[in-house]
């Protein structure tokens, strides 16, 4: 989308308008009159050199293509990093739930422990 839009504002500094031109020639006639002649003149020619709007159109092409990669590669980073924190947090979490499950098993075996001194206690 972006090539798109650089590559219509290119053509768009490219464009030359045509131009028009008006001569008018008075003419004296054997017999003393004066005839007027008006003759206008459209070109619609570019008038300009096209080697220099090729050259200009490739440079710019090619600072199209060189943004585009650039771009390309800030995506690729950004989301590289995205996998990179997204893979930390999965550890991260998954550290967690072993702690838990560590401190539950203790405290588990810490009631049954007390549990079966009770017990004992009891018994006497």
């Amino acid at each position: 989308m972006k090539k798109i839009i650089l590559s219509g504002f290119m053509i768009a500094a490219v464009a030359v308008s045509c131009t028009k031109s008006t001569k008018t020639e008075k003419v004296e006639n054997a017999d003393g009159t004066v005839t007027t002649t008006t003759t206008t003149t459209t070109e619609t020619g570019v008038g300009v050199d096209t080697a220099k709007i090729n050259r200009a159109k490739e440079n710019t092409q090619a600072k199209i293509d060189e943004t585009g990669k650039k771009i390309d590669n800030a995506a690729e980073e950004a989301k590289n990093k995205i996998d990179a924190t997204a893979d930390k947090a999965k550890e991260d979490l998954h550290k967690a739930g072993q702690d838990v499950k560590d401190a539950a098993a203790k405290g588990a075996s810490k009631v049954e422990e007390g549990a079966r001194k009770l017990k004992e206690d009891l018994k006497k």
